[in-house]
């Protein structure tokens, strides 16, 4: 990932979710959002990307206000705009609205000095999965342990 300089991971939509496509996606700030992204004062944790009127947004995404801005500082919970191609606007707007699937943000990042984000199409998960998955984890981790105390 030569010229990414990560910024923010939505670790609990992996936890949440079953993703099944993903796209990148640019954002529209303000100047204070781009100096407080760069501190890595944002939060996705409740965040979901929406599909309204022929536009995609960013809804729910925390954005710590800039200490220096002063009065030109910005709304941190406020919808942004996001930039897709219109192929992919359109494709997605059919996907969202089949029954239980929805945008989620799972990472934010400066790539070549521009904010992108990385939105991903996904289906939510049942509680037996996500039980599944941990159960999994931990005899995975288990087998580890055995393998290495063997060596």
């Amino acid at each position: 990932m030569a010229g990414e300089k990560p910024i923010a991971d939505n670790r609990k939509a992996r936890h949440d979710y079953h993703f099944l496509e993903r796209f990148e996606a640019g954002i529209v700030l303000t100047g204070s959002e781009v100096k407080s992204l760069r501190e890595g004062r944002v939060s996705l944790q409740q965040a979901y990307a929406d599909v309204r009127e022929g536009e995609a947004w960013l809804v729910g995404a925390h954005i710590d206000p800039y200490e220096q801005a002063g009065i030109q500082n910005h709304e941190p919970e406020r919808d942004r705009k996001l930039l897709l191609h219109r192929r992919e606007l359109d494709s997605l707007y059919g996907k969202v609205r089949e029954k239980g699937l929805t945008l989620v943000p799972v990472r934010l990042y400066f790539k070549n000095g521009r904010a992108k984000l990385e939105l991903a199409l996904a289906r939510g998960k049942e509680q037996r999965d996500k039980r599944r998955e941990l159960a999994k984890r931990e005899a995975d981790r288990q087998i580890e342990r055995a393998l290495k105390a063997r060596r």
